[in-house]
């Protein structure tokens, strides 16, 4: 059974004015001194208005959804506790003037200095999710034979509409402010091991990126675990529609590695296509056509079956079919969280906003 982490950033937002608000020590202080909570699965982020969490290890998703849970509980208590809600949106659909002081970490105050301006405008929250592969020479292997399937992805996450208080016409905005970094958007096709180490090493002996965090790419070699990273989609408004996403991801590295070892040849997509489709993705979410893996416009639940065709044979092999799929009918009769946040705000205006995005953080 291939093991999975999720990690998840959150906002930090006024559930008045929903402007951020730079309390994230205090929150995770806050958060500290609850007994369900252990230090290392809280942990700061670039700026001092986000929050990251990050399950242990686990063997199945019903493991994954209570420790997402329990996490966004805790975090939403305390939270509370200082004036503030836990959001779980992908972009701060508002913002001040002034910017969000940085998190006083060498490593984000030198970013800071690199790019001051995409530094000032990341406030984007993603979920990343973590499967163990057998090696890194396999993980190599995984990232160039599941890019092709990223973009579906990321219409399927897609959590992102609003910037500065308007719709940005974007599903998922997230994307494309991720996307200014050097380093970023869909891996490229790697031959082996060696090519990808070599890769890497010229781009750190450019000095453009100074260490391997900041290879921004959707899915990529993990440096901390034996894993490949996926780390395409938008944070959640709710834990089961990650936990849905978690178990797509263990599938699809599951299949990846299968077809590896049976000497199945790599899918085939130019970058400039798979580039283009990531873009096409993050406009329209699931509301019109998406490139499918094989270079094809085609209606967006159409792509989402050849999906579930695709990893079908891992998800029942690792007993998730019946729940992952549940959950991917769900999101087709109910939009994206994208689609939902425009509905919320239509219908009742902010404080519809707040209450959707925050509503899975405080504890019952």
């Amino acid at each position: 059974m291939i093991t999975i982490g999720v990690e998840e950033e959150y906002l930090l937002l006024d559930p008045d004015t929903c402007l951020p608000v730079p309390l994230a020590e205090q929150v995770r202080a806050a958060a500290g001194l609850e007994p369900i909570v252990e230090d290392a699965e809280v942990q700061s982020e670039l700026l001092q208005a986000q929050v990251e969490i990050a399950t242990p290890v686990c063997t199945d998703l019903e493991e994954a959804g209570g420790h997402l849970l329990r996490l966004r509980h805790a975090l939403g208590t305390a939270a509370e506790k200082n004036g503030c809600r836990i959001a779980a949106c992908a972009t701060a659909p508002y913002r001040e003037p002034a910017p969000v002081p940085v998190t006083q970490k060498a490593r984000y105050l030198a970013m800071r200095s690199q790019a001051p301006q995409l530094v000032a405008e990341q406030l984007v929250n993603g979920m990343h999710v973590h499967a163990a592969v057998p090696d890194r020479e396999m993980g190599v292997a995984v990232l160039s034979r599941i890019r092709v399937w990223l973009p579906v992805l990321v219409a399927m996450s897609a959590n992102s509409p609003l910037w500065d208080g308007k719709d940005t016409g974007f599903a998922s905005w997230r994307t494309v402010v991720f996307g200014r970094w050097p380093v970023s958007g869909p891996p490229p096709c790697f031959t082996s091991l060696e090519d990808h180490e070599r890769r890497v090493q010229t781009l750190l002996d450019t000095g453009i990126i100074t260490d391997t965090g900041q290879l921004y790419w959707q899915a990529r070699l993990s440096d901390k675990y034996p894993t490949v990273e996926v780390r395409c989609a938008d944070v959640q408004l709710r834990a089961d529609a990650a936990v849905m996403f978690a178990g797509i991801v263990r599938g699809l590295i599951a299949t990846a590695i299968r077809d590896e070892k049976a000497g199945l040849p790599l899918p085939e997509c130019p970058p400039e296509l798979l580039q283009a489709s990531n873009w096409h993705a993050a406009r329209h979410g699931l509301s019109g056509l998406l490139v499918d893996p094989e270079g094809r416009a085609r209606r967006a639940g159409d792509v989402l079956v050849m999906l579930l065709d695709h990893v079908t044979p891992a998800l029942d092999e690792a007993g998730d079919t019946r729940e992952v799929t549940s959950l991917v009918h769900r999101l087709l009769q109910q939009g994206t969280p994208a689609d939902q946040q425009r509905r919320a705000l239509a219908e009742g205006g902010l404080p519809a906003l707040v209450d959707l995005i925050t509503s899975e953080t405080v504890a019952p």
